[in-house]
C-alpha cells in the first residue's frame, strides 16, 4: 500500500473513533442527572432544609454551623444536600436570601400602615409574624444571621446585601399613628419609647413559645388571645377613656 494511502486510511480511523468517542461521551452525559439546586426541590424537601439550616445557623451562628446536624434534621444524608448546594458558604447564603426575601413579601409588603391605631398596627405585625412561623418556625430568629462571622467573605457578602435592605422597623411603627388617642398628661415620646421596650418582651415570650412548639401544634388561638389581652392593657394605660 502506498505512504500516502496508508496515512490517508489512519486519518480516517482517527476522524471515526474521535467521532464515537463524542457520541459515546454525550450519551452518557445523558443518563447523568444534572445536579439540583436547592430551591428547585420539590416543597416539602426543600423547606425541611431550609428550615434546618436557618434553625442551626441561628443557633450555632455561621462557624459553629454544622452541616452534618443541618443534614441529619433535614432527614437526608450529607453527600444528597450537597448534590444540591456546593458547600456550607452557599448553602448560607441561600438560605439567607429565601428568607430575607420572604420576609420583605409575607411581612413587610403585607403590614397596613394606613392603620392609625398603634396596638391596631402592633397586633397586625404579630399576626403576620405567627404566620409566617407556622410554616417556618425559626424565621423570627432570622436576625441572627447578619452577625459578624470570622470569614472574611462571608462578612462582605453580608454587608452588601445589609445595603441593599435598609428595613427598619422601628420609624415605620410609629409613622402616621393617631397621637390624639395619647392621653394628654402623657409624654408622647416616652411613650412610644415605653411601648417599643415592652413590645420587645412580650415579643420575646411569644417568640419562646413558638420555639418550644412544633408548627404542626402551634396554638395561634392562645398566643392571639393573649395578645389581645396585653393589648388591650397597653390601651388602658396609655389611651383616653372613651
Amino acid at each position: 500500500m502506498p505512504k500516502s494511502q496508508y496515512i490517508v486510511d489512519l486519518i480516517g480511523k482517527l476522524v471515526y473513533n474521535g467521532i464515537d468517542l463524542i457520541g459515546q461521551y454525550f450519551a452518557v452525559c445523558k443518563e447523568i442527572p444534572m445536579p439540583i439546586k436547592l430551591l428547585d426541590l420539590e416543597p416539602q424537601r426543600r423547606d425541611a432544609i431550609l428550615n434546618a439550616a436557618l434553625k442551626e445557623f441561628a443557633v450555632q451562628g455561621y462557624d459553629n454551623a454544622s452541616t452534618n446536624v443541618i443534614a441529619k434534621n433535614a432527614g437526608i444524608s450529607k453527600a444528597l444536600m450537597f448534590h444540591y448546594v456546593s458547600n456550607k458558604q452557599e448553602l448560607f447564603f441561600i438560605v439567607y436570601d429565601y428568607f430575607s426575601n420572604l420576609i420583605k413579601r409575607e411581612y413587610f409588603e403585607q403590614m397596613n400602615y394606613e392603620e392609625k391605631d398603634v396596638f391596631e398596627r402592633l397586633r397586625q405585625s404579630y399576626l403576620l409574624q405567627i404566620k409566617m412561623s407556622e410554616k417556618y418556625p425559626w424565621i423570627l430568629e432570622f436576625g441572627k444571621l447578619k452577625r459578624i462571622t470570622n470569614s472574611g467573605e462571608v462578612n462582605h457578602e453580608l454587608e452588601l446585601r445589609a445595603h441593599k435592605d435598609q428595613s427598619n422597623c422601628y420609624p415605620k411603627l410609629f409613622d402616621n399613628i393617631d397621637e390624639a388617642k395619647f392621653r394628654k398628661e402623657l409624654d408622647l415620646e416616652k411613650c412610644k419609647q415605653f411601648i417599643f421596650w415592652s413590645n420587645i418582651g412580650f415579643a420575646e415570650q411569644v417568640l419562646e413559645e413558638i420555639r418550644n412548639s412544633e408548627s404542626s401544634s402551634l396554638d395561634t388561638e392562645s398566643i392571639v388571645k393573649k395578645l389581645d389581652e396585653y393589648f388591650n392593657e397597653l390601651r388602658k394605660i396609655f389611651y383616653e377613656s372613651k
